[in-house]
């Protein structure tokens, strides 16, 4: 067992879309014109897996500007997150459109499904102001880019407003040094090579200003001319994101001369890297699951690239959010509940080499089985809050005062004088035991 404390809120690298919302200025924005032309201007978010987009878009979506926007989301796995964390303020200013592409990358698998999407947004296009397109961390953004320019349909009622590349201040110089089979493109270079505006995320997180000028120098290698906007929690001022006109397509002709005219190159992926998803509806044990990810982050953290997940804890009505990229792992229960939504679980694992059956054998593990608990309120037990060389081998009596409390199976409070409250993380004889 361990003390209670206060449920852990969201942590600095993850979105909080009820806290923004509510710290948005009241002054009214003016709403930017749509183009002269009458087309709808396209924002594409992309960057490798974990640096930030989808805090970026969470952010986009909280400012005080008075937009509305059809978003696309595209899920490198089959099962989708980030519309489980969306709270009902972000989703009204998402115009009922959050259209989630799912289980392959925009720029070759699922394409076709972003040209038809757009087609049939258009019909809804005087109810939005623009379009947001979130790619998955390992999109390469020339395919996507092409999308605005190769079909005259969508280039008529679109235009390519900027390529938004995010990137994670600690971890870029390993991504772009990445070795990959021959003929597989390096998708972090791809990223940067397209954008239009860098953000350089997590500068937080980065020892000292040589290191970050580091990491700029890398960043003008490959793209000398797009801004380098410095940033934590991807938060940026949102004049400079949208409606900027920053996409240039000669400059994308310099460098890639073949832009317009080579259309059936296909992104060829490094097959070694994978994605693994879960889902299923039932509750979780919070102390088994921080424990299970503890585990696994020390494990294999090297060859993770990107997982988070949303799930639901039993005892505790909130929704348990976690997010990682390798060993730098975040989670906690956040503000949105799941009220009347079905209480489930969802997980998203990419990265190198991945053992899909230990990883969905390891969350299935933390599940609540379906039998009661071993005591109730009211019974004499005694705790472990000890190592063995403790008096009484770390055993202490104490009594059961809630059950299921912010999900821990007991809540004890302790015969030490004290009146000590602990928690007992797991229904077992390793933490609880029936008193004598």
């Amino acid at each position: 067992p361990f003390p209670p404390r206060t449920p852990r809120r969201w942590s600095e690298n993850m979105a909080a879309p009820a806290a923004s919302a509510a710290a948005a200025p009241a002054a009214a924005v003016p709403r930017p014109a749509r183009r002269s032309d009458g087309r709808v201007p396209v924002t594409v978010l992309t960057g490798f897996l974990g640096a930030g987009k989808t805090t970026l878009l969470n952010h986009l979506l909280t400012e005080n500007h008075g937009l509305r926007f059809a978003i696309i989301e595209n899920e490198f796995g089959e099962v989708g997150i980030d519309e489980k964390i969306l709270g009902t303020d972000m989703r009204e200013r998402i115009d009922e459109e959050l259209i989630e592409v799912m289980n392959g990358c925009i720029c070759c698998t699922v394409r076709g499904d972003l040209v038809t999407t757009l087609k049939s947004l258009h019909a809804k296009v005087s109810r939005f102001d623009g379009v947001i397109i979130e790619t998955t961390g390992l999109a390469d953004p020339a395919p996507v880019a092409q999308t605005f320019f190769i079909d005259d349909d969508i280039q008529s009622k679109y235009v390519l407003d900027a390529i938004v590349t995010v990137v994670d201040s600690m971890h870029l110089v390993q991504r772009l040094d990445d070795e990959k089979p021959e003929g597989v493109e390096n998708e972090a270079q791809e990223q940067l090579a397209f954008a239009d505006i860098v953000l350089l995320n997590k500068t937080d997180l980065v020892a000292s200003e040589a290191e970050l000028g580091n990491v700029e120098a890398r960043i003008r290698e490959i793209n000398h001319n797009a801004p380098i906007i410095r940033c934590v929690q991807s938060r940026v001022d949102w004049h400079r994101l949208l409606n900027v006109g920053a996409f240039d397509i000669s400059r994308v002709l310099d460098f890639e001369p073949e832009f317009l005219t080579d259309l059936d190159a296909e992104h060829q992926h490094d097959l070694t890297v994978t994605s693994c998803s879960v889902r299923f509806e039932g509750e979780l044990l919070a102390g088994a699951l921080q424990d299970w990810i503890s585990d696994l982050i020390q494990t294999k953290g090297a060859d993770l690239f990107r997982y988070k997940g949303v799930l639901a804890c039993k005892g505790v009505p909130n929704k348990f959010i976690f997010q990682g990229v390798g060993m730098l792992f975040s989670g906690g229960f956040c503000d949105l509940q799941w009220g009347n939504e079905t209480r489930e679980c969802r997980f998203v694992f990419i990265g190198r080499n991945l053992d899909r059956d230990a990883l969905i054998a390891g969350v299935r593990a933390c599940e609540v089985p379906d039998v009661p608990l071993r005591f109730a309120v009211g019974d004499l037990v005694l705790a472990r809050v000890g190592p063995k060389t403790s008096p009484g081998g770390g055993w202490v009596p104490g009594r059961i005062i809630r059950v299921w409390d912010e999900g821990n199976p007991y809540r004890i409070e302790l015969e030490d004088g004290k009146a000590t409250n602990v928690w007992g993380p797991k229904d077992d004889d390793r933490f609880v035991r029936r008193r004598p």
